[in-house]
């Protein structure tokens, strides 16, 4: 029993020390690729299960390839202000978004979305107060098909770039950084949150 423990111990020595993520990241942009295997060993289960939520389960390898692609590519830009995985997470939700409009799908409307009850917890009364307090929020948006609902719709749900949103637009990317702006104190006042 003891030599099974003192092996157990030897091999536990053996294996590479813990790297803090931020060490990770910036040795991805360093350009070393088993630090993104690192990154992604960690993160790419949790990931997984949460596109599923949204995403057919034949897309979400795809949609994990491209947001590892995008953290190998982005990493420098990683300014470390917040946790890895919320930095992870918006990725991730870009390329899903990216991922359903190339196929077309990203045309849901937001009561439609909001109307699901999807990715809004188990509880039906949590479901029930999420989906109210959504819809407060994007009806201080605006009336449906307003521009004031469609920027939120494009922001907040389909997760569109302001450069993209601009760009179709054709506006400056100030004009939509104001906008949703205001927007987001609007939507923060519908639901009695303090606004900054």
């Amino acid at each position: 029993m003891d030599d099974d423990a003192s092996t157990s111990s030897a091999t536990r020595d053996q294996r590479e020390p813990v790297v803090a993520d931020l060490d990770l990241i910036r040795a991805i942009a360093a350009g070393d690729e088993r630090a993104l295997r690192q990154i992604y060993e960690r993160n790419a289960g949790w990931l997984a299960v949460r596109l599923r939520r949204t995403l057919p389960t034949s897309a979400v390898e795809d949609v994990l390839q491209e947001t590892f692609l995008a953290v190998w590519r982005g990493a420098s830009r990683y300014a470390g202000s917040g946790e890895l995985g919320g930095w992870l997470w918006g990725i991730a939700r870009r390329q899903a978004a990216m991922w359903l409009r190339r196929q077309g799908r990203i045309n849901a409307s937001f009561d439609e979305l909001i109307g699901s009850g999807r990715d809004l917890g188990g509880d039906p009364s949590h479901q029930a107060i999420a989906r109210i307090e959504l819809q407060q929020a994007f009806a201080a948006a605006g009336p449906p098909g307003s521009h004031g609902r469609d920027l939120a719709r494009r922001v907040f749900l389909e997760d569109q770039s302001l450069v993209d949103i601009a760009a179709d637009l054709d506006v400056p990317t100030g004009t939509i950084k104001s906008r949703v702006f205001n927007l987001r104190q609007r939507m923060k006042q519908a639901l009695g949150k303090e606004v900054d």
